[in-house]
């Protein structure tokens, strides 16, 4: 992740947040598939992200705002959860995977229950942010 702006452009600083290789993915495991400890991120990836890479940009994601981290007691492993900020990904990952599903409609029967048939993500939002944020947190406005 790039820490500095190149410019001042909201496209450019969303790419330098988000354009690495592995963001999205680890943002989609978590979000789309529940996958919040190291380990599971690690093994049920279909990618086949590396384990340091993947520290890595954890690391990075938390550092940005994305994710937090819960330490747990020694010899169990933290948990991630999103942020406000990282559920506000969600939409973005929509928009990507609908077009990577026309651009290879092959890969249109690899997409998430909620977004299968077109269905409506919403509600998938306000989930993640009970799941993530607490029952009490609220929906956030647009």
């Amino acid at each position: 992740m790039i820490s500095t702006p190149r410019s001042g452009c909201p496209v450019n600083r969303a790419l330098e947040v988000l354009g690495d290789r592995w963001t999205l993915i680890i943002l989609r495991d978590i979000a789309a598939y529940g996958r919040r400890g190291f380990r599971e991120l690690l093994n049920a990836n279909d990618e086949g992200i590396s384990a340091p890479v993947l520290s890595r940009r954890l690391t990075d994601l938390t550092e940005a705002g994305l994710l937090t981290k819960v330490e747990s007691s020694r010899g169990k492993q933290g948990r991630y959860s999103l942020t406000e900020l990282g559920i506000r990904t969600v939409p973005v990952m929509v928009e990507l995977a609908r077009f990577g599903a026309v651009f290879d409609p092959q890969a249109a029967g690899q997409l998430p229950s909620f977004l299968q048939q077109g269905g409506d993500f919403a509600s998938r939002l306000d989930e993640l942010r009970q799941e993530h944020l607490g029952e009490d947190a609220p929906a956030s406005a647009g």
